[in-house]
């Protein structure tokens, strides 16, 4: 039996403000050793690959894990651990860059959206359409790019209107069938820099590190403020953000992990029940089945020719 956590601390409370200096970035560890951060960890991907299982055969519901933090917070680590017992058939990973014109030329929501997950799949954002109201609000050239009509900034402002327009669609997702569940991944300055300076000192992981990682570490207290803001307006009983202490990367799986098997916990989900003609239709082929007479291999030497 899997050991349960308690996330409900992480989960951001609807309509209430955040600051995230009041919220830590690394807590008391749930696991004793390494060892047992792997075992632990092991049990969560054992059940969520069973409530995968489900999910799919059920068909009614999808799952969508958004994954949102600065640089070098783990976003990449935790999907990797977390996800690594689910068939790879029901869950699709997307990863979103920079917007191209194409995307530039629809609204903020419309390039994510083409990547929604079927019904019966998981389907995870390494960031999202809430770069949007993050990056975007941070770094207003990019915005200017945008070429957004003057109406868009009428009505309490862009951001506002933003993040409406993110609670009304995930509030549409709800509806229709796909859970969204949201992770902030919050890690703390010294430790991401702590990070940085490990990757420029493994060749193996330079490649990770450029001159813009510096940049944006310059903007550390605006995007705090964006993320807090962010988060603030659209953590929602139905589609929630959890704020995880991401400074110990094991501790931080089993949060997101545990956050994970309870969403899917909540959906009342069964196995596809048959009637009668079915299960009698299956009787009659297990009959043939067995009835039918042993076959034994080939005996003798393969030819060469």
């Amino acid at each position: 039996m899997a050991k349960t956590l308690d996330v409900k601390p992480f989960r951001a409370r609807p309509g209430r403000r955040i600051d995230l200096d009041d919220w830590p970035t690394q807590v008391k560890s749930f696991y004793k050793s390494k060892q047992d951060s792997h075992d632990l960890l092991a049990a969560h991907v054992e059940r969520l690959s069973k409530r995968q299982t489900l999910l799919y055969a059920h068909d009614r519901y999808a799952l969508l894990l958004i994954f949102q933090a600065m640089d070098a917070a783990g976003k990449d680590s935790v999907i990797k651990h977390v996800m690594s017992g689910v068939n790879p058939q029901g869950c699709q990973v997307y990863s979103f860059k920079h917007p191209s014109a194409e995307d530039l030329d629809h609204d903020f929501l419309w390039r994510t959206t083409r990547s929604l997950p079927e019904r019966g799949r998981i389907g995870i954002f390494n960031r999202s359409y809430y770069e949007e109201v993050l990056i975007v609000r941070v770094r207003d050239e990019i915005l200017r790019g945008q070429r957004l009509p003057e109406e868009a900034f009428e009505d309490g402002g862009i951001w506002k209107g933003r993040y409406q327009s993110i609670v009304d669609f995930e509030d549409h997702l709800f509806r229709n069938g796909t859970r969204v569940v949201k992770f902030f991944l919050h890690v703390s300055k010294e430790e991401q820099r702590r990070r940085f300076l490990a990757r420029l000192d493994d060749p193996d992981k330079r490649w990770k590190f450029s001159a813009l990682d510096l940049r944006e570490r310059e903007r550390w207290d605006d995007y705090m403020r964006a993320y807090a803001h962010c988060i603030a307006a659209t953590s929602t009983a139905r589609s929630p953000w959890y704020i995880v202490p991401a400074d110990d990367k094991p501790n931080a799986r089993l949060i997101v992990s545990q956050a994970i098997v309870e969403a899917l916990d909540a959906l009342e989900m069964r196995f596809p029940e048959l009637d009668q003609d079915e299960q009698r239709e299956l009787r009659t082929l297990r009959k043939q089945l067995a009835d039918a007479p042993p076959r034994h291999p080939l005996k003798g030497k393969i030819s060469k020719n």
